[in-house]
């Protein structure tokens, strides 16, 4: 029978088209398209170089430019932003809770008041236009030893109105769970009154109370500025909630950040990352060529020498020394191969060394002491950028820790500085000590300025690092990127707080700290 013949596989492995500088272009190009489309979409939102007379970020008159008009100086009515999907308004539920010990008859009552929007905002075509429904719900449960009988009312006196108008009446009974009902509207404005009238019984003695009386009542109030904005119709995106935090992550002033890191960082990550990889190839380079000038010493020819040194252990070096292995195989020249292998690898170090492995041997000479000399020479190289980097260290953790003091230094003024000056002025309008004015603060124009000088230093102090360092302005803006995300998560976690933003804030019910005396329900 005859023998079956063995396949003969050959892996051979020519140089290929580098795509490292093909990739590095694509991320950069696509880093630079959407770091432009954010910082395009933060010019539009920064009231910095567009103002339109409606007040509104240009962002939005471009969204929706069947719902705004940019040259009305009265701004957007609540109509005009119900019909732009950035800006449709849902109401948010005003609350007042609160529970009453030991209330004996005739009861207690207190006033409060319902919020809504100003007739400003209302007024569509030059028309004054109904307000919103305002649901109210009352939710009433009282503790005591009998199961008594109580009332609860609730009052309105419209503005400018001393007639009282009853719009809710509900009767209870102590033990006896929870007593709800619920209006179809509250309107704003005027003062209401929470009655909780507790008639005496037949037979009511001094010991005749209700021991606890928790009450709620909670309204779906309309404020007239979106959702996404705050109240100076700036942008600042929908709430992301984390735990007790509460932050803004698309707010316009994190674009600006935003863009500069998607322009640098992406791109100079991955030139870093092969420059890394081609470090690691350096580093076992020098041995390489001293074990081939061994091998060659020993009258091993040079294919074979190759091919055993294939089997070592160099890391990064060994899919390298591999090809080069096969191309020898099949009749490659040596110098050709060296030649092959430095263009795959590319850098001055190991083009040096070749070059002068390759005009050694074109001019002639013992090709084992041409190698050892390009090996100590490699190695050398080695040892100075080593140097370089032990030295540059101590300078880089200085630019480091002197950003991460002027960030800390930013972080703590925005908690405590400006909300002590935005609070001792708080009217919003300027104020006169003697000869001396005080103009009102906007605590987020500050905030705004601190993030833009922290996103300076960034770059400044991320290049300066990078190039100290390695001396390429990759590293660089790799560093400047890091310090950008340090810059972005402190500030959105630590000073972008709701109440310097502009965030509406709740203003609750506000209820009056007296009663009023129970009279005739």
């Amino acid at each position: 029978m005859a023998r079956k013949k063995e396949k003969i596989r050959v892996n051979l492995e020519l140089p290929k088209d580098d795509k490292t500088q093909s990739n590095f272009i694509a991320i950069l190009m696509v880093g630079l398209m959407l770091g432009i489309s954010c910082l395009g979409f933060w010019i539009t939102n920064a009231d910095l170089v567009f103002k339109p007379a409606n007040g509104n970020p240009m962002f939005l008159n471009l969204a929706c430019p069947d719902s705004f008009d940019p040259m009305d100086p009265s701004g957007p009515s609540y109509y005009d932003n119900q019909t732009c999907f950035l800006t449709k308004e849902s109401p948010k539920e005003e609350v007042w809770e609160e529970s009453w010990p030991r209330v004996s008859p005739p009861g207690l009552a207190k006033s409060f008041q319902v919020p809504g929007m100003s007739n400003s905002q209302l007024i569509q075509d030059g028309q004054l236009q109904a307000h919103p429904l305002q649901p109210m719900t009352v939710t009433v449960s009282a503790d005591a030893y009998q199961n008594y009988e109580f009332q609860v009312k609730i009052y309105h006196y419209p503005i400018g109105s001393q007639q009282r108008n009853e719009i809710l009446s509900m009767t209870c009974y102590a033990n006896g769970g929870d007593c709800m009902q619920s209006i179809p509207n509250a309107e704003p404005g005027g003062e209401y009154q929470f009655w909780l009238i507790f008639p005496p019984p037949p037979d009511a003695d001094s010991s005749t109370i209700l021991n606890k009386v928790d009450f709620k009542i909670a309204v779906d109030s309309w404020d007239g500025i979106p959702g996404n904005m705050n109240n100076k119709s700036l942008w600042l995106g929908p709430e992301v909630n984390l735990g007790p935090m509460s932050l803004r992550p698309t707010m316009f002033v994190n674009f600006f950040g935003l863009g500069f890191l998607l322009m640098v960082y992406p791109a100079a990550l991955y030139s870093d990352r092969q420059m890394r990889k081609i470090e690691a190839v350096e580093d076992k380079f020098p041995d390489f060529l001293r074990d081939l000038a061994e091998y060659w010493k020993g009258g091993l020819s040079m294919t074979l020498a190759v091919r055993t040194l294939a089997n070592s252990e160099y890391g990064a070096l060994n899919p390298e020394i591999k090809k080069m292995s096969d191309q020898l195989s099949w009749g490659i020249a040596f110098g050709d191969v060296l030649e092959m292998f430095a263009e795959r690898v590319g850098t001055p170090l190991v083009l040096r060394a070749v070059s002068l492995v390759t005009e050694a041997n074109k001019a002639g000479g013992k090709i084992s002491d041409i190698l050892v000399t390009a090996a100590n020479d490699s190695r050398e190289i080695q040892f100075l950028k080593g140097e370089r980097a032990r030295a540059i260290g101590s300078y880089i953790a200085v630019i480091w820790v002197s950003f991460m003091v002027f960030i800390g230094v930013i972080v703590v003024l925005s908690n405590v500085f400006i909300p002590a000056i935005a609070s001792s002025n708080s009217g919003g309008e300027s104020e006169t000590i003697g000869n001396m004015q005080i103009n009102a603060v906007d605590p987020l124009f500050f905030l705004v300025v601190f993030f833009y000088g922290v996103n300076a230093q960034a770059m400044g102090n991320g290049a300066m690092a990078g190039i100290m360092a390695t001396g390429r302005l990759s590293t660089g803006m790799k560093h400047a990127g890091m310090m950008m995300i340090i810059c972005l998560v402190l500030f959105n976690i630590a000073a972008f707080s709701p109440s310097l933003i502009g965030v509406p804030q709740s203003v609750g019910l506000s209820p009056d700290i007296g009663f009023i005396p129970i009279t005739g329900g």
